[in-house]
């Protein structure tokens, strides 16, 4: 994933604090050893043990520690680059859409589809995925009226967003007398994101809120590691989130399998219907493999797989975010240096793109703040699907945590006046 895309794939250090309650040192370093030599890596640095000194973040009482290497992935823009490619390759995506019923008829499916505005239109189509996440089993049951093969658990995952806690440019997993484990990692530069939890969740996964149980322990776990107590008027951010896993029976949240299930269905002459049941972000491109795969006997004309080499949209002809932003200030020595970083971070190489036709800092339009020029705002709505300011300062990006309440006003009128459809406020 890392080649993949450079700009939204990141190589992090992560310090592994040892404590009492742990598996002894010499054994975890020589899984960490392991780790380094049978995952076949050759671009990231391998494990050390660690000893922190008085200028560490930590409390006293942790003199040793571990370090490894792995990488972090904005996920979000994951999704939508993943979109993005898909309309690249001839594919039609419909965003704010839902299937509000699909039955079979003579080897096609019928499926009736309505937009977030209530506007309904009909497709058909040679096979179905159904890979609804939370909803899966649900759809399987309301929508097309039949019994799921497999139930699902939502477990919940929560995160918290403080104020910077530490310098440096490493992550901690701290690991928690429970068993649990919860990252503090850099974020934006200016914070450091907290997470996550693993519960239970029984209500409606749309939505799902941080409780405050989980605050409590979030805040609990790092007071027992950092010298800096944080308390909740630290807090500057929640959310969360439910994982969609497949249904094992297991009485442990955290042991649930994170690996997915594909379930195929269909009666001879019959357009298929594959469903899938869990998976995680690491495995996301093995999973649609395998369901591709799954689905080869009813496309005869389907070509070996291709996807483990190819870039997703933005990482074409790029090394790094670094080199990128490098050549963004040199071409355009307007550019302030901070918006050219998170420019090639966010959009790649598409973000010559973006900059077509641009000369001066006044043809980005006027400036909405924390960054946010009506150019980038243009780009957004016109190449990535994004409608209402939620999907720019959150779900396209992470401004809303620098952007005042009188700015994100400003940018939803924006959206109204130059919206074709008009804009939502979220």
């Amino acid at each position: 994933l890392l080649a993949k895309a450079p700009h939204i794939v990141k190589p992090l250090r992560f310090i592994l604090p040892h404590r009492p309650h742990l598996r002894p040192a010499w054994m975890i370093r020589a899984g960490l050893f392991l780790y380094d030599h049978l995952g076949k890596r050759e671009k990231l640095p391998g494990s050390r043990g660690l000893r922190f000194g008085a200028g560490s973040p930590l409390k006293a009482s942790i003199s040793r520690g571990l370090e490894y290497s792995d990488c972090w992935v904005d996920d979000a823009r994951l999704v939508v680059l993943n979109a993005m490619a898909i309309r690249e390759h001839g594919g039609h995506v419909h965003t704010q859409t839902r299937c509000v019923s699909a039955r079979r008829s003579k080897g096609l499916w019928h499926l009736h589809l309505e937009r977030s505005d209530g506007s309904r239109y009909s497709i058909r189509a040679s096979a179905l995925v159904n890979a609804a996440g939370p909803w899966v089993a649900r759809f399987i049951k309301e929508d097309l009226g039949q019994q799921s093969p497999y139930g699902i658990r939502l477990i919940q995952g929560s995160h918290i967003v403080v104020p910077r806690l530490f310098d440096g440019d490493e992550a901690y997993i701290l690991q928690n007398e429970d068993g649990r484990i919860v990252f503090a990692i850099p974020y934006l530069e200016r914070f450091t994101l907290i997470g996550t939890t693993d519960h239970e969740y029984q209500g409606d996964p749309a939505k799902v809120k941080i409780t405050e149980g989980e605050i409590d322990y979030l805040l609990s776990v790092v007071n027992n590691h950092f010298k800096r107590p944080l308390a909740r008027a630290d807090i500057v951010h929640t959310y969360a989130g439910v994982r969609p896993l497949c249904d094992d029976e297991s009485n442990d949240p955290s042991a649930v399998t994170r690996d997915y299930t594909l379930a195929l269905s269909g009666l001879p002459g019959e357009a298929p219907l594959l469903s899938v049941f869990g998976g995680k972000l690491t495995t996301y491109r093995k999973l649609a493999e395998s369901a591709l795969s799954q689905l080869s006997a009813h496309f005869p004309k389907m070509t070996a797989s291709w996807t483990a080499s190819a870039p997703l949209p933005g990482g074409e002809q790029m090394s790094s975010v670094s080199e990128l932003s490098e050549r963004l200030c040199q071409q355009f020595g307007w550019l302030p240096q901070a918006l050219a970083k998170r420019w090639a971070s966010s959009y790649g190489s598409r973000v010559w793109q973006l900059l077509d036709g641009v000369s001066n800092l006044s043809d980005l339009g006027e400036h909405l703040g924390a960054g946010l020029y009506e150019r980038e705002v243009d780009y957004l709505c016109q190449q990535e699907w994004a409608k209402c300011s939620a999907d720019i300062l959150w779900r396209r990006s992470k401004l809303g945590l620098f952007m005042t309440a009188s700015q994100q006003t400003k940018l939803d009128h924006y959206l109204l006046q130059h919206s074709p459809q008009g804009a939502r406020v979220a």
